[in-house]
């Protein structure tokens, strides 16, 4: 029992020291890092001191911005934390990117150039033009972005419109004989007049002799409608008809034929009658006058249906198709609205205003719409489109084509051509570029896309000055594939496998110069030898960039090697 007691006792003594000494371990190391820490803290001095709200506001000194809260302060490493060092290709002109220097430089302005880095404008992810923008930026210069979305597109078309008559209830009235106007029963120009109601009374010789004709006709007939034979009866009857069908030719009345039948006697008056309900626009003789076949009695319209004109412009011509419903307001007639329907579209385009015509049709059987009034006339299109659209603002147009700059990340700006269709509402039908879903930028485009031709044009350049260089670059051991080739084993002629090329070079000046060229070890030698002065000079870089020279001197006995190896070390003798 007393053996178990201090075996326990043993134990845990040990656990006791053990723990003892971690614990002492680790409070020194935390007390030795607690003064490195503050050392180093208080090594770290501030660059300058920023605005929290705008970066670009700094100060040398802590200060407090407007609102009270505290500028906060920029350190070295943190302006280098997380940056790989890049050097820049070469230098551009701010306004010109076709203008670059190698170094840095100031254009006639002032202005520094621009550093033009390798991953700057030839990133193979990103399409030429793409530009990159730091939030605070995109902020001041008011960037404002909406989605692309897929709609039924829809339009009215509004203009102006000018009544006019129906030109499919417009007549001119033209006498069929010669002769002289002997009373007008109509004599002003506005009015009203009723279908076959008596206009005017001619007096024809034409006429007369026509009626004559007619009565010996019906004379002839009634005298041999009891002949034995048919031919001479058939003969009677159709001298008839033809008698009065050229009364009726001659524009004779109706009732005024029944009655010459009736009572025998020849009418010295023939009477003009209206074709139609309508207003007389034109009175063209008077009482006395002679007229003839071209003379033009009256110019009569129906107002019971008008035609309005209105001019359509090229862009709006898409929307509009026959059948469209219309609403028509006049000035004259406040307080009512007419409607309509577009009749017809006419295929020519108007030469001075560069816009199409097109006709509807309104009903007017009160007469309250008047020739060549105006009207404000709004066009219900019928046509719906289901398609991809954007603000018209988010278009940019150049002339040659149309862009929109498509937002691919934060502060990231994507300049791509779109197909462009109708427009309604502002919002433009997209056909092709765009796909819905997708934010492009409505507002600040115009700066995007300066910054965005200078990038475009910066990386064609670059692009250019590559295919320049590898065009220029010769092939490597251009012009020396004839040249004898040694292996290792010293084999001239055999295709050496490790790529190794010797030259040797003998000159016969009482001397001797020989050269290796080791290009697949990396090591190159050069002995050269004067047989007069005994002098001597070797030359041996090996495959670790080393280098050894020694010169000897036959008389004197003198010899300077020098070595260099990868680690630059370098040595002289003299003896």
């Amino acid at each position: 029992m007393n053996k178990t007691a201090l075996l326990m006792g043993i134990i845990a003594l040990a656990a006791g020291l053990g723990g003892g000494y971690w614990l002492a371990q680790q409070q020194e190391q935390v007390t030795s890092m607690a003064p490195a820490a503050g050392q180093q803290q208080a090594q770290r001095k501030p660059l300058f001191y920023r605005h929290p709200m705008n970066p670009s506001i700094t100060s040398p000194v802590p200060a407090k911005d407007e609102m009270g809260m505290d500028y906060i302060p920029v350190y070295a490493d943190d302006q280098d934390a997380g940056k790989k060092e890049r050097k820049p290709l070469f230098y551009r002109h701010p306004m010109n990117p076709s203008i670059t220097s190698p170094v840095p430089a100031k254009d006639e302005m002032g202005m520094d150039y621009i550093p033009v880095y390798a991953d700057e404008d030839s990133a193979a992810d990103e399409p030429a033009g793409t530009v990159k923008i730091d939030p605070v930026t995109v902020q001041n210069i008011g960037v404002r972005t909406a989605r692309a979305e897929r709609r039924i597109l829809t339009r009215a078309v509004r203009s102006v419109g000018r009544v006019d008559f129906d030109e499919e209830h417009l007549t001119r009235l033209h006498p069929k004989v010669e002769g002289w106007i002997e009373k007008m029963r109509v004599d002003k120009t506005g009015e009203q007049v009723r279908k076959n109601q008596i206009l005017l009374s001619i007096y024809s010789p034409q006429l007369v002799s026509s009626q004559e004709e007619y009565l010996l006709a019906l004379q002839n007939r009634k005298v041999l409608e009891n002949s034995p034979f048919e031919d001479i009866r058939r003969g009677a009857v159709e001298l008839v008809e033809s008698a009065r069908e050229r009364l009726e030719l001659f524009d004779m009345a109706p009732h005024q034929i029944r009655e010459l039948e009736k009572t025998g006697k020849i009418k010295k008056y023939v009477h003009i009658h209206s074709p139609f309900d309508g207003v007389v626009i034109k009175v063209g003789v008077r009482e006395g006058q002679f007229v003839t076949p071209r003379t033009e009695l009256y110019q009569i319209a129906d107002l019971s249906r008008v035609w309005v004109y209105v001019d359509v412009f090229e862009n709006e011509l898409p929307w509009v198709q026959p059948g469209d419903e219309a609403e028509m307001k006049l000035a004259g007639i406040p307080g009512r609205t007419f409607r309509g329907r577009i009749t017809y579209i006419y295929p020519y385009f108007e030469a001075k205003t560069r816009t199409v015509k097109v006709r509807l049709e309104f009903d007017n059987r009160d007469g309250m719409l008047k020739p060549e009034m105006f009207a404000d006339v709004t066009i219900h299109a019928g046509r719906q489109v289901d398609a991809v659209v954007v603000p018209e603002e988010a278009i940019v147009r150049s002339g040659s084509r149309e862009l929109v700059f498509v937002v691919r990340g934060p502060g990231k700006f994507e300049p791509r051509v779109v197909e462009v269709g109708v427009s309604s509402d502002g919002m433009t039908q997209i056909l092709s570029g765009v796909r819905a879903g997708e934010e492009v930028v409505t507002s600040a485009q115009f700066l995007i896309d300066s910054e965005s031709k200078l990038r475009e044009a910066t990386a064609k350049m670059l692009e250019s000055a590559a295919r320049q260089q590898q065009e220029a670059a010769p092939p490597a051991h251009e012009g020396m594939e004839d040249m004898p080739r040694q292996d290792k084993g010293g084999q001239e002629g055999a295709p050496s496998m490790d790529g190794q090329m010797n030259m040797k070079m003998d000159m016969k000046m009482d001397g001797a110069m020989k050269m290796d060229h080791d290009a697949g070890m990396g090591r190159k030698s050069m002995d050269m030898q004067h047989g007069d002065g005994g002098h001597e000079a070797a030359m041996d870089h090996g495959a670790m960039s080393s280098a050894q020279a020694s010169m000897k001197h036959a008389s004197g006995d003198h010899a300077m090697p020098v070595k260099s190896g990868k680690g630059g070390q370098g040595g002289m003798e003299h003896d």
